[in-house]
């Protein structure tokens, strides 16, 4: 499970893969029309690893109905600064 945003405390997206590098790519490339691609949402920003897709959907699924506080301290929690993490899965 996953959050991008387009800008430190900017616009988010929050989605599922069981391959966060290529889907992350996938954003900021722009190969997947949409809200990220109209919004420039492609910043990784928080990561989430479950064992299995069943609790990863269950756990987007609630976060999509979180308010944008809470998801911003959740963000906030681990990454402050808002940093892009993908870097980070390449290494």
């Amino acid at each position: 499970m996953y959050i991008l945003a387009s800008r430190p405390r900017g616009a988010l997206c929050i989605g599922v893969t069981s391959d966060i590098a290529r889907r992350v790519w996938q954003h900021k490339t722009k190969a997947v029309k949409g809200h990220s691609a109209r919004y420039g949402i492609d910043e990784l920003v928080h990561v989430e690893v479950f064992g299995d897709a069943e609790n990863a959907i269950r756990r987007e699924k609630a976060m999509k109905k979180w308010n944008r506080a809470w998801k911003m301290r959740l963000v906030e929690q681990d990454n402050p600064e808002w940093c892009d993490l993908y870097d980070t899965l390449l290494h």
